[in-house]
């Protein structure tokens, strides 16, 4: 899409949704949940969010993160299950309700974003020590696996080691082995299928559930948002750069907003609507690259899609 293309879309964002009074709706920092007891709509809006702060909304952004997901999890179903059931709309799925493993797995096949930044504090990476005189962005022999805790709205997430993670009976050891192989498997998948793409799936994000006892993989997956890709062809010479280039990932407008001094605390810096349309580009970038298609917009509006919302949850199929 053109500039003047996702310009022209800056006043259609979807913010949030409306659903009838007396409907339950949880508001996550781009989610909008339904829970319908067994099954939950979820619908992607396109808020962004930075440092676990709402900043404000990209054109596209939820249907692409929503469409660029269901991709993976196809791509992915033979490593694990995962909670969706039906499409409903470009931005909204209908899926099954599991009990969420409180905690987040970012696998790292590099050294660069907050793991360098703790890195060069002589910090631990989620209770991981690494050597001493490692590069920005260099690659690790092998992917490291650093888990986080999933705090309440408005608390950061806080990095935690796995065996914090076991003693303190936040999963049970077999859960987390179960976690440690699911999220591996997936990272290796998503490394081949973007490597037939040109790009590096440099790190990503993880979430975890239990349905019927079976490990479900949940959330989102191998996103801009969840995930940091690199074009392959820009790698070699990452060493001698501040930074990679071609970016199509959140990192973007992290990089921009920590420019401006703001990593989370107090008042973040407005954002204006030449980057709002910037990070439109990189995202609807990513999501033609890894699928390989043109992005052609089908979401509805805002009132539309909550029109088809309370049309799903006045029918009897969507009932509690």
């Amino acid at each position: 899409m053109t500039t003047g293309e996702l310009s022209a879309l800056l006043g259609s964002c979807l913010e949030e949704v409306t659903v009838p009074a007396g409907t339950h709706i949880a508001r996550g920092k781009v989610r909008d949940i339904v829970d319908r007891g067994v099954e939950m709509l979820i619908t992607t809006t396109d808020r962004i969010s930075a440092f676990d702060r709402v900043l404000t909304t990209i054109p596209c952004k939820g249907e692409v993160l929503n469409t660029l997901s269901l991709f993976w999890f196809r791509a992915t179903e033979d490593i694990i299950p995962n909670h969706v059931r039906e499409e409903v709309s470009p931005r909204t799925v209908r899926v099954a309700k599991c009990r969420v493993v409180p905690i987040e797995v970012v696998v790292r096949g590099y050294l660069t974003g907050s793991a360098w930044r703790d890195y060069q504090k002589g910090s631990d990476i989620s209770g991981i020590h690494l050597p001493s005189g490692l590069r920005f962005n260099q690659r690790f022999d092998r992917p490291l696996l650093t888990p986080s805790t999933k705090e309440e709205k408005g608390s950061h997430d806080r990095p935690v080691s796995r065996e914090e993670l076991i003693a303190s009976g936040r999963v049970e050891k077999a859960v987390w082995e179960q976690i440690e192989a699911s999220a591996l498997a997936l990272f290796a998948r998503g490394t081949e299928i973007a490597a037939r793409n040109g790009l590096i799936l440099v790190d990503t994000k993880y979430e975890f559930g239990i349905l019927d006892d079976r490990l479900t993989l949940v959330d989102e997956l191998h996103t801009p948002d969840s995930s940091r890709y690199w074009h392959a062809d820009t790698f070699a010479p990452l060493f001698e750069r501040a930074e990679p280039q071609r970016e199509l990932d959140k990192e973007y407008l992290r990089r921009w907003l920590m420019g401006r001094g703001w990593q989370g605390d107090g008042t973040p810096p407005a954002i204006p609507d030449g980057m709002r349309v910037e990070v439109a580009g990189k995202y609807i970038t990513a999501w033609e690259t890894i699928t390989g298609k043109t992005f052609v917009p089908g979401a509805r509006g805002a009132a539309e899609e909550s029109a088809l919302i309370a049309d799903l949850l006045s029918s009897s199929q969507y009932g509690d």
